[in-house]
């Protein structure tokens, strides 16, 4: 009989354990992702320049630009103290080993970007000190045969948060062709996440 009893206690107290993890809501992104209005889009400042495509880092960084441009919920800004998110690309190629060159300035010199106005898309050159010292030398890279776009938190408030790119990701996306100048997916998923965060936050 005790034992029964002690069965029936187990059961009811996980049935409640169960029932407010139910209760809890998923949030895939933080609010301050959610608040964010401004964006610093960068080149992954670990990334090589491809000796067959180099330009390949640069089209895609000012592809993800214009489209987070075009989309108007974000607006690209040409330094980290104007940045409420930073996020940085990198594409990806069919060799998981490659020789590349390091030490380029890869984020300088300053590319046109997009801004949207009432008018439209109109450019504006990017401003800010060189991200990287420039010491160019050949390497073997490795990575991946994947797209990368990654999220990480700006310093918009100047509170001296050091580099972003120091701590842990807010939200990451790899995928074949994921910066493609076309629809660029990645854009696309991470407007598809913070919808569905908004709408994890509105449920009652």
């Amino acid at each position: 009989m005790p034992y029964r009893r002690r069965l029936t206690l187990f059961v009811l107290f996980f049935s409640c354990l169960v029932a407010v993890a139910k209760d809890k809501k998923k949030v895939p992104l933080p609010v301050y992702v959610l608040q964010a209005h401004t964006v610093w889009v960068i080149v992954d400042p670990s990334a090589g320049v491809d000796v067959k495509d180099p330009n390949a880092n640069r089209i895609a960084r000012a592809d993800v630009e214009n489209a987070l441009a075009k989309w108007g919920r974000l607006s690209p800004v040409t330094d980290l103290s104007m940045a409420d998110l930073v996020i940085t690309v990198r594409k990806g190629n069919s060799r998981l080993v490659q020789p590349t060159v390091a030490g380029t300035p890869i984020n300088t010199p300053p590319p046109v970007i997009a801004q949207r106005t009432d008018t439209g898309i109109n450019a504006a050159g990017r401003a800010g000190p060189p991200l990287e010292s420039s010491d160019p030398h050949p390497q073997m890279e490795v990575g991946s045969t994947q797209d990368m776009f990654v999220v990480y938190r700006g310093d918009p408030n100047h509170d001296s948060i050091g580099d972003p790119l120091d701590s842990a990701p807010v939200w990451r996306y790899m995928s074949k062709d994921a910066l493609e100048s076309t629809g660029v997916p990645a854009v696309d998923a991470f407007r598809k996440v913070i919808a569905e965060s908004e709408k994890a936050l509105a449920a009652p």
